[in-house]
């Protein structure tokens, strides 16, 4: 079968717009979402993984952050390769790898494996994900283009939500008795499908003069990564020897090392992976920071609290995807106020959003706490609530000072960073609160492991609000 291809240039609003543009928008949407699903619907199967394969608590945590690691390692490697090759091509791709690394995770024999075919299928992710926003970015314009990103903000929180849902259903379904083989295999079919609807709808485009990858700074950087999560990993199963510290401070050292070289040569400073010139900004070092902080604060709880929910409280993976779902209602309901807040109030947005996740943890914890034996679902929602109206507070307002701080000339580069930062965070949350929990359950069951890693998620918000009165509070472009 042949596609018809069209090209679709980026550059003019004036130009006649792409007639298809808004099937291709819900392609485009659709495929992203298999990636939103992706992360929650396994933390959702975990305890039945383990279950199944005699997993370690350190592998338990592996499954989800080789996917979040391999997703920021590769990301702005493979907007680059859909600039230069073509965005329809490269996502095409990246949905067809995908889907083959999802047949492969729901047949894998044993967590080693599994772990390995998670890493492929975020390499799949980081390969689709680009190509969505710079395909939907080229197609739409002036208001088109904030109805379509609205939209995609609203589904970004159901497709949360429904990988929590959907998880549950599937591991107490046992369809065929594949158990929780089917949260990996059900976006298989859905994959397929895109495959073959974006091969007609989705328009190509590329970007004339693009920067080529730089594969041996790619190669650093994600070697350079895997060593800093390797240490907050790995570390409690060795019992923190040197070696483990050493680890941490090479991939320290390698990051600033890689940003340092890419700017010492005045030729290869345009297209850098980290230009220093940008990363020097005060807007965004302290943005940086910030987002780190604050997804490795979400992506962690999301993960411990689902697995307290299940082993430690007897909650089933339905009842407990269901209970979930009160952190993403919270994001839902403050969506259509986040705009204009941070049109008012600028920074001061992201620092009450991470006081109100903070609040929302411990509104989770007390009633974890007040509970004499279980703990009801509906104890736990308002907490939940009200840490994912945080969220959803911190997250827009973050992205909209940082790349609206950032000069026009360093767009794409600090677009690609921020996105990589995101999923990089997301990695060290699970890796970082996943050992605090694990800790606290061998030192003293599922109430000290839950504390320990609630109190954990506190104390990570507090420092991102505290970071945030280094933002700037105007959102306009900084001098350096």
């Amino acid at each position: 079968m042949t596609a018809e291809t069209t090209t679709v240039p980026t550059t003019s609003d004036s130009e006649a717009p792409y007639p298809r543009r808004w099937a291709a928008m819900i392609v485009l949407i659709l495929a992203f979402m298999l990636d939103l699903v992706n992360v929650t619907i396994v933390n959702v199967g975990l305890p039945a993984i383990q279950r199944d394969f005699g997993a370690s608590p350190t592998q338990l945590e592996w499954i989800s952050a080789a996917y979040l690691l391999a997703f920021a390692a590769a990301l702005i490697t493979f907007a680059r390769l859909g600039d230069l090759w073509g965005r329809k091509r490269v996502f095409l791709a990246g949905v067809a790898a995908f889907a083959a690394a999802g047949v492969w995770s729901g047949i894998a024999q044993g967590p080693t494996e599994l772990i390995a075919a998670r890493a492929v299928q975020g390499v799949a992710a980081a390969a689709l994900a680009p190509q969505v926003m710079s395909s939907l970015y080229g197609m739409f314009h002036g208001r088109e283009r904030a109805t379509v990103f609205g939209v995609f903000g609203i589904v970004a929180g159901l497709a949360q939500a429904g990988g929590l849902v959907l998880g549950g259903v599937l591991i107490t379904a046992d369809i065929a008795g594949l158990g929780w083989r089917t949260i990996f295999l059900v976006t298989v079919p859905a994959a397929v499908v895109l495959v073959a609807a974006g091969a007609w709808l989705v328009p190509e485009s590329r970007v004339a003069g693009g920067s080529r990858p730089r594969w041996l700074a790619t190669g650093v950087l994600t070697a350079a990564l895997v060593a800093i999560v390797f240490t907050l990993l790995e570390g409690r199963t060795y019992g923190w020897p040197a070696w483990i510290w050493l680890g941490l401070a090479a991939g320290i050292a390698a990051v600033v090392g890689l940003a340092l070289a890419e700017h010492r040569r005045p030729e290869r400073r345009a297209g850098a992976l980290l230009p220093l010139d940008l990363l020097r900004r005060p807007v965004v070092a302290s943005g940086l920071a910030v987002q780190l902080l604050a997804f490795a604060a979400f992506s962690g709880f999301l993960l411990v609290f689902v697995l307290w929910l299940q082993d430690g409280q007897g909650y089933s993976a339905l009842d407990a995807g269901m209970a979930a779902i009160g952190f993403s209602a919270g994001g839902l309901a403050m969506a259509p106020f986040t705009g204009r807040l941070i049109v008012r109030f600028g920074r001061l947005v992201t620092l009450a959003g991470c006081l109100l996740s903070g609040a929302g943890a411990l509104g989770v914890l007390a009633a974890a706490h007040a509970a004499p034996q279980s703990v009801g679902a509906w104890t736990l929602i308002p907490g939940l609530f009200v840490m994912g109206a945080g969220m959803n507070l911190v997250m827009p307002s973050l992205s909209t000072l940082f790349l609206n701080g950032v000069p026009s000339e360093h767009a794409g580069s600090a677009s690609g960073i921020w996105n990589t930062s995101q999923q990089f965070g997301a990695a060290l949350g699970v890796a970082g609160v996943g050992t605090v929990f694990f800790a606290g359950l061998d030192a003293g069951g599922h109430a000290m492991a839950f504390t320990a890693s609630m109190l954990a998620v506190v104390a990570a918000l507090l420092v991102s609000a505290a970071l945030c009165l280094t933002l700037p509070a105007r959102t306009g472009p900084q001098d350096a």
